[in-house]
């Protein structure tokens, strides 16, 4: 079978992910068991005996795989953390896995997908109108404070879902680009399908709770390594605060004031010697516990994709995520 469209890349992962995840078991009390569907993307192929393992293995060479958790040569400790991952962009090594294929709630951490989709569908000076469904009534939800009738454009938007991760943001970036958030939930899983992030299903832009919204950490890399190429992306989630005035129904102005929630960017958290954090996106909720993906360089200049997922607390989430940067080299 030769891989030479995103369809038959997906396809290929889908076979690469069902071998590698047949003998794992879950983990973690919040843990979503739905099954594995192999068949989400059902396009009919073939494949040839004698070429099979060839082909299967020169795609899997571009990527970083693992069947079971990663942890020799390491020194990281991760006890509260459900699942994490460290990923060597260069060389496709893993060098550090726990429960990478476990599916589970991803919180803010949705919103790289949600960026992809919107620079992919829409263009960055695109004007957005909010309407009456950006109001969140989540507790604890951030928000930016929309009004039905607010104006911006999809980079104002992008800095305020990205840095602030604003979930009323999220919404007016969905309806702009699909017309409602259910039909961007399904561009959405069709990216992530594209990319062979096929364990994970995405019903809304934001990731805030629902038991229907998940995805793992092996599936979140495969999001990020498509991000790391995104320029837009990348810049914005390297910015430590990010100023901007848009407009109300009336054409008035209200101000974009948001810093960056990342404690490495803000300076809070020191990094590890050699490793520089280019960014990266937090989430939290109650399902979904403390969240983190932070991309970064080694001396040599290098990338590297780290992910948490449900860890206990912040302060937590940073000591093990400090501990998996370490092993960086």
């Amino acid at each position: 079978m030769k891989c030479t469209n995103k369809v038959g890349k997906a396809l290929c992962i889908i076979l690469i992910s069902f071998v590698l995840t047949a003998d794992l078991t879950g983990c973690g009390a919040k843990e979503y068991t739905f099954a594995y569907d192999r068949n989400r993307n059902n396009t009919s192929f073939s494949v040839a005996s004698h070429t099979k393992g060839k082909t299967m293995e020169a795609f899997a060479s571009g990527l970083c795989v693992t069947a079971a958790d990663v942890s020799a040569g390491t020194d990281v400790d991760m006890s509260q953390a459900t699942a994490a991952g460290l990923f060597d962009i260069s060389s496709g090594k893993v060098i550090y896995a726990k429960n990478v294929h476990d599916k589970l709630n991803p919180a803010s951490l949705t919103k790289v997908l949600t960026a992809l989709c919107a620079l992919k569908y829409a263009n960055p000076d695109d004007v957005l109108t909010a309407t009456e469904n950006v109001y969140i009534s989540e507790s604890g939800a951030v928000k930016l404070g929309l009004a039905a009738g607010d104006t911006m454009t999809l980079d104002q938007a992008l800095h305020a879902l990205l840095l602030k991760s604003s979930n009323d943001v999220a919404v007016m970036i969905a309806e702009h680009v699909s017309g409602s958030v259910e039909e961007f939930a399904k561009l959405m899983n069709e990216t992530a399908n594209s990319l062979g992030a096929t364990n994970s299903n995405f019903v809304n832009p934001h990731g805030l709770t629902d038991p229907d919204h998940y995805t793992t950490a092996y599936d979140l890399y495969l999001i990020c390594n498509e991000a790391l190429n995104n320029n837009k992306i990348m810049e914005i989630i390297q910015k430590s605060t990010y100023t901007s005035v848009y407009h109300d129904a009336n054409g008035g102005d209200k101000s974009i004031d948001v810093a960056n929630s990342n404690a490495y960017i803000k300076g809070e958290i020191p990094t590890p010697d050699n490793v520089t954090v280019l960014g990266g996106k937090t989430g939290t909720t109650n399902a979904a516990g403390n969240c983190l993906i932070i991309f970064a360089n080694n001396s040599s200049g290098k990338p590297f994709i780290a992910i948490i997922l449900q860890s206990s607390d912040r302060t937590t989430m940073y000591a093990e995520m400090t501990d998996l940067l370490s092993e960086i080299t």
